[in-house]
């Protein structure tokens, strides 16, 4: 491992080359690049379930951590890791100080790994529009956590009001083995049967403030063709926010997932005894892994999120999004635009802070003299 201090994205290229020749590195067959944008507060859990993603889908792994953007001076401070605490692969650790978090992509755009993918994961409170982060823009998927905010379900609404193909949301993946007992289990009545089975209603009792619960009723609803609410249940359900699904089939019969609280479930249902399935809580690495899985649009994914939240015409969306310059720093007046305040110390060795971010993205040279 190597640490840079104050350097730039020149000198974190140079550095990763050198340690590829002096330890024999060679980076073959990576899947895609991994750029986690994460609080301060949040880098070591954001460190721990990246590595995890990253020993089961090899990557390059891009941490960013924008740190005090109202800094008078920009800098950038790195780690470089090949192997080690970050997984196998190469990794990089970026702190960036002043209006260079503004601009994080000009470091980050000549860091990506060639011809591959980019998955883009916000272990922070991702922009309400994600337009306006261009670390957001380049990539082929981009994962929130709507769990994360304070208000889970606000969060949800913005995510369907910002909605484009290729989001996720981790809130969605911690609905995984719900879903899949769920469908198992239908598929064991209609087994029995013989023949397709109806649902015609249902509820899910837990948490209603949870974006978990809510995406797990819109996916019903939006599967089955009926009306799922979520109603308060009496006990904590911890993060996915359940604690029992219930279905009304047709012929009269209904069945039930509940949640037993030791890493189960118990499934019943007509003409079988109850039964346990395992129904863990998965760590944060394992539920970015499964998201990593796959880049294309996640269709069931934008089908719960409509049925949730109530926003409509998702699937017209346009998968392609366009970078939009915003400064949370200078919200502009509706008359004439003001001109960039560059701090007195660093008009010379600033350029992103003199031009106020005004170039291609993809330039690496706002860097090279300082970061």
């Amino acid at each position: 491992m190597s640490t840079l201090w104050d350097t730039n994205g020149s000198a974190i290229v140079k550095e990763l080359a050198a340690q590829r020749r002096s330890g024999g590195a060679v980076m073959s067959g990576v899947a895609l690049t991994l750029v986690v944008i994460a609080d301060e507060a949040r880098v070591l859990e954001a460190e721990a379930a990246a590595a995890a993603a990253a020993e089961v889908h090899p990557c390059r792994l891009l941490i960013v951590v924008r740190r005090q953007v109202e800094a008078p001076s920009p800098r950038l401070d790195a780690e470089v890791l090949i192997g080690g605490r970050l997984g196998p692969g190469e990794a990089v650790v970026m702190r960036m100080y002043g209006r260079l978090g503004l601009h994080a992509e000009s470091v980050v755009l000549p860091l990506l790994a060639a011809d591959a993918p980019v998955v883009t994961w916000w272990h922070a409170d991702p922009p309400d529009e994600i337009e306006t982060d261009a670390l957001g823009v380049v990539a082929n998927r981009r994962v929130t956590d709507s769990a994360m905010a304070a208000d889970g379900l606000g969060a949800l609404r913005d995510r369907a009001r910002d909605f484009a193909p290729g989001d996720t949301d981790l809130a969605w993946t911690r609905s995984t083995p719900w879903r899949a007992n769920l469908a198992s289990t239908l598929d064991a009545v209609a087994g029995r049967r013989g023949g397709p089975v109806q649902v015609l209603g249902g509820q899910v009792l837990g948490d209603p403030e949870n974006p978990t619960a809510r995406l797990v009723a819109g996916w019903i609803s939006s599967r089955c063709g009926c009306p799922v609410q979520v109603e308060a249940g009496s006990r904590k359900t911890g993060p996915r926010g359940i604690e029992t699904v219930t279905l009304q089939l047709d012929e009269g019969e209904e069945v039930r997932l509940t949640d037993d609280r030791k890493g189960g479930a118990v499934i019943s249902q007509p003409y079988r005894p109850d039964s346990v399935v395992a129904l863990p809580d998965r760590s944060l690495g394992e539920l970015l892994g499964e998201e990593m899985k796959r880049l294309d649009s996640d269709e069931p994914y934008r089908e719960a999120l409509e049925a949730a939240t109530g926003v409509t015409g998702l699937a017209a969306r346009q998968p392609v999004r366009e970078h939009r310059w915003f400064d949370p720093m200078r919200p502009l007046p509706a008359s004439a635009p003001a001109a960039p305040d560059v701090p007195a110390d660093s008009v010379e060795d600033d350029e992103v802070a003199v031009t106020d971010g005004d170039d291609d993205g993809g330039d690496d040279s706002p860097q090279e003299e300082h970061s």
